[in-house]
């Protein structure tokens, strides 16, 4: 409760000098401040989307608009943003799906393993009918969905490599705050800690967990490397963000900035969803030629292995998430998905 006071606290007091700093448009009004935190480096897809919203932004409507943007859980963590925007406290975010899964249990979907052969899967399932009706699905909650933003494909670090399920047995393996991730993780039967992303690498550090799921780009950003011997490219899942933004805070602004905002978000959307690939591919590959490090690539038939292992945790999931949902979402993986 405490931690909580000072918490809004550090928001109000934010916002009160963003307030004071406020310049004043063409026509006097007060300039309209976004407060946006995130938890990744500024270097990740996420924190090069949040730096391009916010110049674009200062170039299209400054004066009227202005994004501030706090990266590397400067203000807070992804579980305090959830709570602040439903309060209005910060206005946008852009934290992991996995975190939704207390408010609808259809973002599940994407927490399910190997359920998408790869990104572009991923994001045929987001721009069909399915994918952007989960957008609007938590606005009587307070969050207005803006888009879906790319990190990657998810792969393990451990203390080392592992090529079949047995090799990660018994280790404890931090995940977000997420039913399906740790119903993924017994199915191994290893040990699931729920743990904030700005801890892993202290508790990987110390011992206090064994092994960790992430992209390329984070692995490489956050130095899990540095304390992990065995990195295995499973893509066995996808990380992705739910660009989002407090429901009335986005109904009360006027109509040619709301028009010219989604313009802008779009276009910042397709922009890290095409870079995010990159990205990863080059973090994967400083990894490899500059740090030194071996990544075990999994055959297909290991892949196999592990799919079958961690199939039962679809069943598990189905009657929260929805068959048809899965259904659509397992359609993505061929070119004439919806």
């Amino acid at each position: 409760m405490f931690m909580r006071f000072l918490v809004v606290a550090a928001i109000f007091a934010l916002a009160a000098c963003s307030d004071e700093n406020s310049s004043k448009g063409g026509s006097g009004e007060k300039t309209i401040v976004i407060k946006f935190p995130h938890v990744t480096a500024p270097a990740t897809p996420k924190g090069q989307g949040a730096d391009l919203l916010k110049k674009l932004v200062d170039e299209r409507l400054g004066g009227r608009v202005r994004i501030d943007v706090f990266p590397a859980g400067q203000l807070m963590s992804d579980d305090d943003s959830l709570e602040a925007l439903a309060f209005g406290e910060v206005q946008m975010i852009a934290i992991s799906l996995s975190k939704f899964d207390r408010l609808t249990k259809q973002f599940q979907v994407f927490d399910l393993p190997f359920l998408f052969d790869d990104i572009e899967a991923v994001e045929r399932f987001q721009n069909g009918p399915s994918g952007q009706k989960l957008l609007t699905t938590l606005e009587d909650k307070g969050f207005t969905g803006l888009g879906f933003w790319h990190n990657g494909m998810k792969q393990f670090g451990g203390p080392h490599p592992f090529h079949k399920p047995s090799d990660a047995a018994r280790l404890k393996f931090r995940i977000q705050e997420s039913d399906v991730l740790q119903a993924q993780i017994m199915a191994l039967g290893a040990s699931p800690q729920k743990m904030s992303f700005g801890e892993v690498y202290q508790a990987l550090q110390t011992g206090a967990i064994d092994a960790q799921e992430n992209t390329w780009s984070n692995i490489y950003s956050q130095k899990f490397f540095e304390v992990q011997d065995g990195l295995t490219e499973s893509n066995h899942g996808y990380l992705g963000y739910f660009l989002a933004i407090n429901t009335g805070f986005w109904n009360e602004l006027p109509a040619d900035i709301r028009v010219e905002l989604s313009g802008i978000i779009k276009e910042v959307t397709d922009a890290v969803n095409l870079n995010a690939s990159k990205i990863n591919d080059e973090a994967r590959q400083t990894l490899v030629t500059t740090e030194g490090k071996v990544i075990t690539v999994l055959t297909p038939e290991e892949i196999a292995a592990w799919r079958q292992t961690m199939r039962p945790v679809w069943d598990q999931f189905e009657d929260e998430i929805g068959v048809e949902m899965i259904a659509t979402a397992v359609a993505a993986n061929v070119a004439h998905a919806e």
